[in-house]
């Protein structure tokens, strides 16, 4: 599997080729470039604040708030609106139609649970939020569709973005064929380490799931980003068409200062990273 390492521009990471659809916009965000200082690692003398998305509990809202305000406007600057879900780890998919307000509850927030979003309606711009989990953005050239998806190990077992494809198929008639997919940053096969269950329960649900694993020392380690490019190829999407990111949320970035969040390697302490994608209107 080859993976793409890829320069940010500012604070978002972008699929190169992506950007020449006009009518998209699309970014992974990093950890850096917002207003929180919660989660700042080691010394923070001189260092920028933490662009945590998440409304996390140790973080100030107002922070927050400011986080997605920047993160947004990078993304595009024509005032799209950011639609999100409350995540389980599930495989559900919710379409988002023109009037967004039941994905809204009266504080603003999410409101519904899902792990998709899918859309086709101009001016929104749907989040998916991890810190180790898998996001996977799919870009329909032909009929200006867009999803994304939210692929931890749970969610990669139920088959989200293989079944998120089929929706998409089903609702829009989408075509495999004319769709672009993105595996974003995330926890690499490098820092992944699972248990036996973990093995088990991707044996008993996928043929190849002896291939995504690999023992080593005492440990037993995942490669997600194989995993939901499979599925993306088990949808029926080109693997020309599939872009892997490759960069890992537990390890990469310089000493004491990781270019991503990891919930896993910070201790369940940590902000959220969003990827973000959307349709703008003529």
């Amino acid at each position: 599997m080859d993976v793409m390492k890829l320069p940010v521009e500012g604070l978002v990471v972008q699929i190169p080729g992506w950007k020449e659809m006009v009518w998209l916009r699309h970014g992974f965000s990093t950890r850096s470039g917002g207003v929180s200082t919660v989660y700042r690692q080691g010394e923070t003398q001189g260092l920028e604040g933490d662009l945590n998305t998440g409304w996390t509990s140790a973080d100030d809202p107002a922070n927050v708030a400011e986080n997605r305000r920047r993160l947004t406007a990078e993304v595009s600057s024509k005032g799209l609106r950011l639609v999100t879900v409350r995540q389980v780890h599930s495989a559900r998919s919710l379409v988002v139609p023109e009037d967004v307000s039941g994905f809204f509850n009266r504080e603003g927030r999410a409101a519904l649970e899902a792990d998709g979003l899918m859309t086709k309606v101009p001016g929104v711009l749907l989040g998916i939020q991890t810190a180790d989990c898998v996001p996977v953005l799919v870009a329909d050239r032909r009929l200006r569709v867009v999803a994304g998806f939210h692929a931890g190990w749970r969610g990669t077992v139920a088959g989200i973005v293989e079944r998120g494809i089929a929706q998409m198929r089903a609702e829009y008639g989408s075509l495999p064929e004319d769709m672009l997919a993105a595996v974003g940053p995330s926890i690499g096969a490098c820092c992944y380490s699972v248990g036996d269950e973990v093995q088990e329960a991707f044996g008993s649900r996928f043929d190849y799931a002896a291939e995504l694993f690999e023992a080593r020392g005492d440990g037993l380690f995942l490669d997600l980003w194989e995993a939901n490019r499979r599925q993306l190829l088990a949808a029926g999407l080109p693997e020309a068409g599939i872009s892997v990111v490759g960069e890992c949320s537990g390890c990469a970035g310089v000493p004491g200062r990781r270019r991503y969040f990891s919930h896993r390697c910070e201790n369940g302490f940590t902000g959220r990273m969003m990827s973000l994608i959307g349709v703008v209107g003529d």
